[in-house]
Parts: C-alpha cells; structure tokens; sequence
C-alpha cells in the first residue's frame, strides 16, 4: 500500500528562541499518528524512555501537554517545552506569605496607634 503523509509544525522552545518548522510526517499503512511516532520520525527522540524527553509535561500540542500514545492530526503544532526555572508552587506561596505578613504588619501599626 502507498504511504500516507500527515503535515504537521515542531516548535522547538527547549534551548533559546523557538523554533517552528513544517514537517511532514510520513506513515505506513499500518501506523497511526501519534505525538510519540511523530518525535521519532522528526528525529528529536530515540525512543518512548529517551532522557532527552523524560520528564512530564516536556512535549504537547497546542500548549496542552499530550502523553507519547496521544494521536495527532494534521495542522497539529507538536511543542518541545523547556524545564521551568521556577516552582510556579513556590512562587503563589511567597506571594501569600508576603500579603499575609503585610496584614499582620498594619494590624500591629493600627495597634501601636491606638497606644499613643
């Protein structure tokens, strides 16, 4: 049987500017699209454990993240994510403790006002 061919865009925005390029992706009559057929074929993975993508969450489509068995269709855009710098968990918690401490601060300011 003849290939099917499937055209899809690779955003690369693990290292520095992204990255888009087209890709076709190339299938036999047998395979079905998939995120993980899709990474092998581009040749940004060796297999479904490659440590290059082995953390959760460092590939998707359309900014939603997608598992290695996901399908995918044409138009799709495939994105390879860089690791975050920050714990965006980390971060709300600093935020709330710092609006929590500045609460407490002006209940001790209001305090030491009425005392005068």
């Amino acid at each position: 049987m003849a290939n099917k061919f499937i055209d899809i865009y690779l955003c690369d925005a693990r290292q520095g500017v992204p990255t888009l390029r087209a890709f076709q992706l190339v299938l036999a009559a047998e395979e079905s699209p998939t995120v993980g057929l899709a990474l092998l074929k581009a040749g940004l993975a060796t297999g479904k454990d490659d440590p290059a993508l082995a953390r959760k969450g460092c590939f998707g489509v359309f900014g939603k993240r997608k598992e290695w068995d996901s399908p995918i269709y044409p138009g799709d855009r495939l994105e390879l994510y860089s690791p975050l710098l920050i714990d965006p968990k980390a971060v709300r918690r600093k935020k709330a403790n710092q609006s929590q401490d500045a609460k407490f601060q002006a209940a001790a300011a209001k305090r030491r006002a009425r005392r005068l």
